[in-house]
């Protein structure tokens, strides 16, 4: 064993070719990393969505004018700027866009609801948002509570072309009805935004690798959803290590092909944002973009027309997928990569995908505060390990007690990462920052876990109250703080309860104080209150809750009284 191994035994595990040590430094900012890929892959398919395909430089040219319609409104440089979309061209368009013109990309699930959505936009400080005329309404009943100023509304079928474009929007309005009635007066359309852009000029702004690229929202613990600070550095970082990670197998993708990746999982979640945007677009790759995943029919209908060789997604995608009838009607022998993260992925799920696609599953793990990638199963191996694989290059982990110290090998710790994809702190919350970082410059995770002797990590528990739903964070607090503004809740708590399909389930237990109160009043609050994953899947109605002597309610105690 070398003095490196002894020092990181995980380097032992790596694939021939991956190096310990990347430069992450090959980019001052993504603006650069951006740029340079519209340069050298201008004529290639950058982005596949309903048939219509989008160039680099269709992709660049539309983007340069958002950028330079952006500049026009007056915001100033490091000025947040929220995209609030499903998977559809506009959102890598609008991405580059606004970070081409020096302002920092918030991030929004567009199922947010409106009370939701008010905290996320009063946090970051937006003064725009880019949002699809689906969720309009959404934003029209909180607006005037938020520092928004300006508006800019998209539509389904924007970048489909006049013929195609109205046709679509004509049925996701008219015959779907997907569109609720909505009243946004001061709203500039998106392709009307696009026009006067690119009557303007754009200004180079100096943006440099600390300057703030990102801003993503994570469940806070205290039932505040925090914004971690993402700066263009952490992104290049990590885009870079999993290029590294993934060369093994992607090398193998024939000249003859353009490697092409799976975009199923939603833009807004940091997983997709960095591993199939931004690394699509660092290698010149095409990226098939899926804008609802829980239609399977529909999402292997559109797989059936292509060759593609990267599909990062959740375990129940994965799980869902391998289970549809129509899983056969796609060709999968050209996948080289299956990158599983958000949740635990099932040992009965990757042998079920292995055996149908031949691919096998690489679990790995991060988080928002770490860009999101942290560690990740060698793409090279065959067989499912149930780890969350190994720390990648220029990144070190490891597993610490309650006082900040490394336990021995094999015992649990809580898993702290370090390493130039870990943010700069929260969003404004020095305090929150202080919690989860140690002096050695290490982020502590939350979760707990146990390191073997090759240097394979696993989580055996969380620390953190946290339930994971389909890859999503919920925290009990945000639920328990909603749940117990209800007239007629005492008292109430939330905890996570196993779960087939999504891996965990939320479980909310009440108190009555007006004992007319029933379960479906309690689902409608929710409704309006949480978005889907949020909601409780269990209710359960209880005299008292078990609590320490000092009053602290005991969550294990609800889990275990299933």
């Amino acid at each position: 064993m070398t003095a490196a191994t002894a020092d990181r035994p995980w380097l032992g595990a790596y694939p021939e070719g991956v190096p310990a040590d990347i430069d992450v430094d090959q980019y001052p900012s993504l603006v650069h990393l951006i740029e340079d890929s519209f340069t050298r892959f201008a004529p290639r398919t950058a982005y596949s969505f309903m048939g219509k395909e989008l160039t680099y430089a269709q992709t660049d040219a539309l983007s340069r004018a958002f950028a330079a319609y952006l500049q026009g409104l007056g915001l100033a440089k490091g000025d947040r700027v929220a995209i609030m979309m499903p998977n559809v061209p506009q959102y890598p368009v609008v991405v580059a866009g606004i970070l081409r013109a020096g302002y920092v990309v918030v991030n929004v699930n567009p199922l947010y609801t409106a009370r939701e959505l008010e905290h996320q936009l009063k946090d970051s400080g937006a003064k725009a948002i880019v949002i699809i005329e689906n969720f309009a309404a959404t934003l029209e009943a909180c607006l005037a509570k938020t520092p928004v100023k300006h508006v800019v509304l998209a539509a389904m079928g924007d970048l489909l072309g006049l013929l195609k474009g109205a046709i679509v929007n004509y049925v996701v309005r008219n015959v779907k009805k997907m569109v609720p009635e909505f009243s946004l007066p001061q709203a500039v359309r998106f392709n009307d935004a696009i026009a006067r852009g690119g009557r303007g000029t754009l200004r180079q702004p100096d943006i440099g690798p600390d300057d703030v690229a990102v801003l993503q929202y994570t469940g806070g613990t205290t039932g505040v959803s925090k914004g971690a600070v993402l700066l263009h550095r952490n992104v290049i970082a990590n885009v870079l290590q999993s290029e590294a990670w993934n060369d093994p197998v992607m090398k193998k993708v024939p000249a003859s092909e353009q490697p092409t990746s799976v975009c199923a999982l939603p833009l807004y979640h940091i997983f997709a944002f960095t591993v199939n945007m931004m690394l699509s677009l660092r290698t010149g790759g095409k990226t098939l973009l899926i804008p609802n995943p829980r239609d399977l029919p529909a999402v292997l209908k559109e797989l059936s027309k292509h060759t593609f060789h990267s599909f990062p997604a959740v375990n129940t995608l994965f799980n869902g997928l391998a289970n549809h009838p129509d899983f056969g009607t796609v060709n999968w022998k050209n996948l080289k990569v299956s990158v599983g993260g958000g949740m635990a992925v099932q040992g009965a799920v990757a042998k079920l995908w292995l055996d149908k696609t031949g691919c096998p599953i690489c679990e790995g793990y991060g988080l928002s505060e770490t860009s999101p990638s942290a560690s990740c199963n060698p793409v090279t191996n065959t067989s499912f390990t149930g780890t969350i694989g190994v720390p990648l290059p220029n990144t070190w982990m490891k597993c610490i007690d309650d006082a900040g110290n490394e336990v021995p090998m094999g015992q649990p710790g809580e898993i702290a990462i370090k390493g130039p994809q870990v943010m700069a702190g929260y969003w404004q919350r020095p305090d929150e920052t202080a919690k989860v970082m140690t002096a050695d410059g290490y982020f502590k995770s939350g979760d707990i876990g146990v390191m073997d002797d090759k240097g394979y990590f696993k989580i055996v528990d969380r620390k953190k109250d946290m339930v994971l739903v389909s890859g999503f964070n919920v925290y009990p607090n945000e639920v328990e703080d909603v749940v117990a503004t209800m007239p007629g809740v005492l008292e109430c708590a939330v905890v996570g309860v196993p779960d087939e399909r999504s891996g965990e389930a939320v479980k909310l237990v009440i108190v009555k104080k007006d004992e007319s109160l029933t379960e479906a009043q309690v689902r409608e609050f929710c409704k309006a209150n949480l978005t889907g994953y949020k909601q409780p899947k269990v209710i359960e109605f209880r005299t008292e809750l078990p609590k320490t002597p000092v009053g602290k309610i005991l969550r294990r105690e609800l889990r275990d009284k299933k």
